[in-house]
């Protein structure tokens, strides 16, 4: 019996569609991180790009568990002294509602040059609906 070697050509995508309404921000990175990688697949490659694309509606609508959200805080650096500025996990959904959710699944990725083009797979919509007309997507119960 030989041992099986995916190659590029031989990978067939999917699409999912993930809703986060009401869903910590940890299981619903850690689901998307899964799928984007190919780790749910039998023919997972760790040196090939397998994963699938994941749509994730209701992104704003995310949660944080216990005090998370008062003293979660993101922060951000311009380089400059002084220039270092924080900002909580609340005011961060008020600003940008997917943002969250995108760190938590882009540190979830592996730090290589490979997690790039895994990322670019990755679809954030803030509502409940998103903008992918031709897309057939599986929805993926948390």
């Amino acid at each position: 019996m030989k041992t099986f070697v995916l190659k590029s050509k031989d990978i067939k995508r999917e699409w999912y569609l993930i809703d986060a309404a009401g869903q910590p921000v940890g299981r619903v990175a850690a689901k998307a991180a899964h799928i984007l990688m190919g780790k749910h697949k039998p023919t997972y490659t760790p040196h090939l790009d397998n994963g699938d694309f994941v749509i994730i509606i209701n992104a704003g609508k995310v949660m944080m568990t216990g005090r998370k959200p008062k003293t979660k805080v993101y922060y951000r650096y311009s380089g400059y002294v002084g220039g270092m500025k924080e900002t909580t996990f609340q005011e961060m959904i008020r600003r940008n509602p997917v943002y969250p959710l995108q760190k938590a699944i882009k540190g979830m990725m592996r730090k290589n040059k490979l997690a790039k083009t895994m990322v670019k797979k990755l679809y954030l919509f803030p509502g409940a609906e998103h903008t992918l007309q031709n897309v057939k997507p599986t929805k993926v119960e948390l």
